[in-house]
């Protein structure tokens, strides 16, 4: 048995498809490019390939991850030459490598994701700076959405690990964010600039890195 760890790209062509398609996507790829990838045990087996952390419809990534069980040894070279042939416009493979196949799930690794959120307003830098202060120095923020038809209420605060403006220029803000992402909770980069006072849904949503139980982190 090996376990490779693929890093991808998710652009602006597939970032509306969901995270059943994306699945399927993977799937079709790795059947297509006759890789020898391990199947799970039972009455419906599937594939075994796992993402780190499924990606909300809408938002953009750069440093995607996704472990691969195979059933033989293949080179990361040849694995990554194989696999990306299989590419579509809006999703790329960017490196392979080889991980110990009794390393914890990607799932349980995960502890935190960064974002890049752009967002558009008439405020003042000033403005947007001062609520990103009362948000970071609150010691709890009481919080509420309507997800599937039911009210969730939770505290937003512990979700939020960094906050500050990345960029500003003519009525739009790109904020950088680093939002908790394991098992306990997933933060949401545009229930955090809703926070901040931007009602509007943002311009654009771009993950750029996530971050492992390790505390490293992964390939930008």
């Amino acid at each position: 048995m090996q376990r490779l760890r693929v890093t991808f790209a998710r652009g602006e062509a597939t970032k509306y498809i969901t995270h059943l398609d994306t699945m399927r996507f993977w799937e079709r790829a790795l059947r297509r490019a006759r890789l020898p990838v391990a199947q799970t045990q039972g009455f419906h087996p599937h594939p075994r390939i796992a993402l780190a952390a499924p990606m909300p419809v809408g938002i953009t990534g750069e440093a995607e991850l996704m472990d691969v069980f195979l059933d033989e040894p293949v080179t990361p070279s040849r694995f990554l030459e194989r696999l990306a042939a299989q590419m579509v416009a809006g999703i790329e493979v960017l490196d392979v490598e080889t991980v110990d196949v009794e390393t914890p799930s990607l799932q349980a690794l995960m502890r935190c994701a960064e974002y890049r959120v752009t967002v558009e307003s008439d405020r003042t830098l000033e403005d947007v700076r001062a609520s990103i202060e009362a948000l970071l120095k609150a010691e709890s923020f009481p919080w509420e959405h309507l997800r599937d038809g039911s009210l969730r209420q939770y505290d937003l605060r512990p979700q939020v690990a960094h906050l500050a403006v990345a960029a500003a220029d003519e009525g739009r803000y790109v904020l950088a964010m680093r939002l908790q992402t394991d098992s306990k909770a997933a933060g949401r980069p545009e229930q955090v600039a809703r926070a901040l006072g931007f009602s509007e849904r943002p311009l654009a949503i771009h993950r750029v890195r996530l971050e492992l139980a390790e505390g490293t982190p992964l390939r930008r």
